[in-house]
C-alpha cells in the first residue's frame, strides 16, 4: 500500500458540498489501506476577502497580523473537512501548521518552509488516522503563524510530502491534468500522462497554470512525485493507487526513453501578463545596460527578454525588455527616476503583447525546433518582436490580438493534434 499526500484546492473546497465530496475522495484512498495526508486550500475567495478585510483595517498593516488573518481561511477547511471524514466513519484529524510544527524562514505573507516535524505526523498515518494540514501556513522562529504567499498550498503539500517520504502527492484541481496546451482554446489539445519536473518548472514559468512554480522546483529537488488531477468527478468513481487518471509529474529517469525520443514538444503555453519596455536612444557603451537594469534588480523587479538592438550611427542604440505587467507602473517609474544617469531619450511602454513558450526535453538532441516556431508564426502574418530561449525552450513576443491563433498554429505545427477531436 502506497503513503499519500492529497492537496485540494479552492474550488475543490468551496462550499460544504464540495467538501463532502472531497471526503468522499479522500476516504477511498484510506478504505483501500493506504496511509493519507490531506492539505488543503481556503474556499474560491476567501483569501480574497481576509486580505481585504487587512487593507480596510489599515493600509499600513502590521504584516504578522495580516499572516494570522489570511492563514484563517485554510484552517476553517481543514476542520471542516475532519468533520466531514468523521461523519463518514473515517478516523480524522487537522493539525495545523504550528502543531507540527512546519517551521519558516523569512518574512511574514513570504515565507519559506525551513524545515517540518514529520515524526508524529507520520505515526498518525501509520495508525491508520487521515492527517488534515491547512496548506500556505507555518512557524516562525518567534513562534508566530506564517503564510507562503499566494499559491502556498500546493509548496505545503509538496514539502509535506517530502517530509514524510511519500509515494505520491496528488495535486487535485478543477482541470483533468496538465495539457499540451490550454484545452479552451484549443479543441485539439490533449492530456499528457507523464510530464518532466524540468518541463512542468519550465511551463509554470511560462503561464500554465496548473501549478505553482515554487512547488514544482520543490519536488524536482527532492524527487517527489506529483500527479495532476481533478476532484470534479461521477460520485460513483473508485480509483486505485495506481490507476488515476490524471498526469504524472516525474524525473526524466522514470520517463520512457522511446516517448522522449518521439515527442519533441511536451506543450505550448501563454502568458498574457507581460508588458514591454522600449527605452531608445540610450548611450551604446560599456556599463549602459547595467544602469538600465541594476534599479529595477534594487526595486525587486524581474526582467524576462532583453533586446539590445543594433547601435545608431551617432553611438546609440534602443533597448527593449519585459516585465511582468503588474510591475510596468513602478518599473517606468524606477526608470524615469534613473533617467540622467541611463541617458535614454524615450520610454516607450507597450501592454498589448503576449509571450508564447513551446517546451520539451526532445529539444536537447533535436535540432529546427525554433525554426518550425518562426516559420509557423511566419505563414499565419505573426510578427516576432522579441525571443528567448533555454535549453528546453523557445518563448516569443508576439501582439496580444494574434495569443490563440499562435497557439493554434503552433499546436498544429508540432504535431500535438489530437486525431479524434472535434
Amino acid at each position: 500500500m502506497a503513503r499519500i499526500v492529497m492537496k485540494f484546492g479552492g474550488t475543490s473546497m468551496a462550499g460544504i458540498e464540495r467538501i463532502r465530496r472531497v471526503a468522499q475522495i479522500v476516504k477511498q484512498q484510506s478504505d483501500a489501506g493506504h496511509e493519507v495526508a490531506v492539505v488543503v486550500s481556503a474556499m474560491a475567495g476567501d483569501t480574497d476577502r481576509l486580505v481585504n478585510f487587512c487593507r480596510e483595517a489599515s493600509s499600513l498593516y502590521d504584516p504578522a497580523e495580516y499572516d494570522v488573518v489570511v492563514a484563517s481561511g485554510e484552517q476553517v477547511t481543514a476542520g471542516l473537512l475532519a468533520v466531514a471524514l468523521q461523519s463518514l466513519g473515517a478516523k480524522a484529524r487537522s493539525w495545523l501548521g504550528w502543531q507540527m510544527p512546519i517551521r519558516t524562514i523569512e518574512a511574514h505573507s513570504k515565507a519559506r518552509i525551513d524545515s517540518i516535524d514529520a515524526g508524529a505526523l507520520t505515526a498518525a498515518m501509520q495508525s491508520g488516522e487521515i492527517a488534515i494540514i491547512p496548506g500556505f501556513q507555518g512557524l516562525s522562529d518567534e513562534g508566530r503563524v506564517t503564510t507562503l504567499g499566494r499559491g502556498g498550498s500546493d509548496t505545503s503539500a509538496v514539502a509535506i510530502a517530502a517530509a514524510v517520504k511519500a509515494d505520491r502527492c496528488d495535486i487535485y484541481t478543477d482541470v483533468d491534468g496538465v495539457y499540451t496546451t490550454d484545452p479552451r482554446i484549443v479543441t485539439r489539445a490533449q492530456k499528457l500522462n507523464k510530464v518532466t519536473f524540468e518541463e512542468m518548472l519550465e511551463l509554470a514559468s511560462v503561464g500554465a497554470k496548473v501549478l505553482q512554480t515554487r512547488s514544482v522546483g520543490l519536488a524536482m529537488k527532492e524527487g517527489v512525485r506529483i500527479q495532476v488531477l481533478s476532484s470534479f468527478t461521477d460520485e460513483n468513481t473508485n480509483w486505485t493507487a495506481d490507476d488515476l487518471p490524471g498526469t504524472m509529474i516525474v524525473s526524466e529517469d522514470e520517463m520512457e526513453i522511446e516517448d522522449m525520443e518521439r515527442k519533441l514538444i511536451t506543450g505550448i503555453a501563454h502568458d498574457k501578463n507581460e508588458a514591454k519596455i522600449t527605452l531608445t536612444r540610450v548611450p551604446d557603451k560599456p556599463g549602459a545596460v547595467a544602469d538600465i537594469f541594476a534599479p529595477l534588480a534594487d526595486a525587486a523587479i524581474n526582467v524576462d527578454m532583453i533586446i539590445q538592438n543594433v547601435g545608431r550611427e551617432k553611438g546609440e542604440t534602443d533597448v527593449t525588455f519585459t516585465v511582468p505587467s503588474v510591475d510596468l507602473d513602478r518599473a517606468m517609474q524606477v526608470l524615469e527616476g534613473a533617467q540622467a544617469k541611463i541617458g535614454f531619450n524615450r520610454l516607450i511602454p507597450d501592454t498589448n503583447v503576449a509571450k508564447i513558450s513551446v517546451v520539451g526535453v526532445g529539444m536537447k538532441s533535436h535540432a529546427g525546433i525554433a525554426s518550425t516556431m518562426f516559420r509557423a508564426l511566419a505563414d499565419r502574418g505573426v510578427n516576432i518582436q522579441a525571443i528567448t530561449t533555454s535549453e528546453i525552450k523557445v518563448s516569443v513576443l508576439i501582439e496580444e490580438d494574434y495569443t490563440e491563433l499562435a497557439l493554434r498554429v503552433l499546436h498544429t505545427a508540432y504535431g500535438l493534434d489530437a486525431v479524434d477531436a472535434a
